[in-house]
């Protein structure tokens, strides 16, 4: 197979791509990250996970390049990584004791072809109290995470339940990762 990049300094990508049993580079882009005027939030994941790939298969040309991007949604607004405490409690507030949903674009190319894919997973949080705010806060783990939270750790805690992809929650859904290798011909 042919030179595979990763486009992500996500270490939750990395984790993920590395349950492929997959051979792989870890090359992070910077790109304009801004949602473009009317876009919605499968177009907004989708074209940023385009971008990243189309920057690093501009600077390796023979390579084979993953790239994703993933947003949290509720009521079809994206909410980022927490700023601020306060800002982790707003999110917080918004998906507290309701179904929100999370959005990865991923995309495949190389120098022949593209081929990608939007998953959505709806992520159920229980009612959080002010306690639990505070104490998963105290966690440090909010940081630097889409929504506030990462499902693979402690904030499991307060998530009765998924409807779609865990790996896409996390970051990367594996299975139509699979699909996208296979449709550019990366893998058997």
């Amino acid at each position: 197979m042919a030179r595979l990049i990763l486009a992500s300094s996500s270490p939750r990508r990395r984790e993920l791509l590395q349950q492929l049993g997959l051979e792989f580079e870890i090359f992070s882009p910077e790109i304009d990250e801004s949602i473009l005027q009317g876009e919605d939030i499968a177009a907004y994941v989708e074209r940023l996970a385009c971008s990243k790939a189309q920057v690093v298969l501009n600077q390796f040309p023979d390579a084979i390049v993953i790239a994703a991007d993933t947003s949290v949604a509720v009521d079809q607004h994206i909410l980022g990584k927490p700023e601020s405490k306060q800002h982790a409690f707003a999110m917080w507030e918004l998906i507290s004791g309701r179904k929100h949903d999370v959005f990865s674009g991923v995309c495949v190319r190389t120098s022949a072809e593209k081929s990608s894919i939007v998953v959505r997973t709806q992520v159920e949080f229980q009612q959080l109290s002010l306690d639990d705010m505070e104490n998963y806060w105290a966690t440090a783990e909010p940081i630097g995470k889409a929504g506030g939270y990462a499902i693979q750790g402690i904030a499991s805690r307060y998530i009765p339940r998924i409807e779609g992809s865990y790996s896409n929650v996390v970051g990367l859904p594996l299975h139509e990762t699979v699909q996208l290798l296979q449709a550019v011909k990366a893998l058997n």
